[in-house]
């Protein structure tokens, strides 16, 4: 039986990759993770994920944006409907441009059109109040990777590595009471992760990703481009940072090298860029929990154990779906909204004081 402050919460998630649309229940009360639930994944078809790739850097303003969060919603809408028992859910929304000391950031997707749709809450547009507080609106899945370190009983600080477009990671102290607590967090983007690998494959050879980081294994990395992209002023910026996908000329700095080697470069560079991140870490973690589609990128994983100092796992060696982590973070999420209990702070997003972020849509 579910505790009477635990909600069954459903978490939505389409990140920059733009692979599909995650979807994860978890029972909890926005502090404690009671169980995990079902999950679902909803592909985007070929000729969505052309129509988004096409509206990225779009803010709400420009015309074609419209068709897009139709495209965005549908998909959820979707993957909502196969789950049962959702008493509120948590909506990411695809974000198309990000610039917090700018325009500020821009997910597209209606969680108010969701909420009538699925018959009950949603909570979403989780970045815009952390934006306007001076934080960087994102990332914003360490407060729950705070949960999962204290979850899995951890007893000296983690790493949390998540791959997607772009990477980032997690340093958790699980000794902490709270995720706000002054040393319980540092988070910040690492760099681009996936993103350029998978614009290369599908400008290149017409297909998703390199599966396995196949390809990149048998290439040569040119250590130049390595050097010259350590080299950006984002690397020597003090945590917490975020991108956008970041770093948008990725594909030029390698488009005169060979297939393989261009991929096997590109691997190089998110790999070292998770290295040169923890160089600002307080303390060296015990361990590295990778989720994200990147931890399947064999190639990459290596490369990224090569750089540091201690073991480097899958999320699923420490009993965790990490492909679901980010859905689940946005349950977690939607949860602590509806308590009114802080989404980030100073060490995750760098806001001015630990916030709560996100509005709340009813049928």
């Amino acid at each position: 039986m579910l505790k009477s402050d635990v909600k069954r919460v459903l978490g939505l998630m389409s990140g920059t990759s733009f692979d599909g649309v995650d979807a994860a229940m978890l029972d909890t009360n926005g502090e404690v993770i009671e169980a995990f639930g079902p999950t679902e994944f909803r592909p985007y078809s070929d000729e969505e994920r052309a129509a988004l790739r096409a509206v990225m850097g779009c803010w709400p303003d420009a015309p074609e944006v419209e068709a897009a969060s139709e495209i965005i919603e549908s998909a959820h809408a979707e993957v909502m409907a196969r789950f049962d028992g959702v008493e509120l859910a948590g909506f990411h929304g695809q974000t198309l441009a990000h610039d917090p000391r700018g325009r500020g950031t821009h997910q597209a997707g209606s969680g108010a059109v969701l909420a009538m749709v699925a018959g009950y809450p949603v909570v979403w547009d989780f970045r815009t109040s952390d934006v306007k507080l001076g934080g960087q609106g994102a990332p914003l899945a360490p407060f729950y990777h705070f949960a999962l370190a204290r979850h899995i009983k951890a007893d000296a600080p983690l790493v949390f590595l998540n791959l997607g477009g772009v990477g980032n990671l997690t340093w958790v102290d699980p000794r902490k009471a709270k995720p706000e607590e002054q040393g319980a967090l540092l988070a910040f983007d690492t760099g681009p992760a996936n993103a350029p690998m998978d614009d290369l494959c599908h400008t290149r050879l017409g297909r998703a990703r390199d599966d396995g980081g196949a390809l990149a294994a048998s290439g040569a990395v040119d250590q130049t481009v390595v050097d010259t992209f350590l080299n950006e002023g984002f690397f020597f910026r003090v945590p917490p940072k975020s991108l956008d996908r970041g770093f948008a000329d990725m594909l030029d700095r390698v488009a005169h090298l060979a297939d393989a080697d261009a991929l096997a470069t590109l691997s190089e560079c998110c790999a070292a860029s998770v290295g040169a991140g923890f160089d600002y870490l307080p303390q060296m973690p015990a361990r590295v929990l990778v989720c994200g589609g990147g931890r399947h990128n064999t190639d990459l994983m290596a490369r990224i154990a090569a750089h540091l100092p201690c073991p480097v796992q899958p999320a699923e060696a420490a009993g965790l779906d990490g492909d679901m982590i980010e859905a689940q973070a946005f349950a977690y999420l939607a949860m602590r909204v509806a308590r009114g209990l802080p989404t980030s702070c100073p060490s995750t997003t760098g806001v001015a004081a630990a916030v709560g972020g996100g509005q709340i849509s009813t049928p």
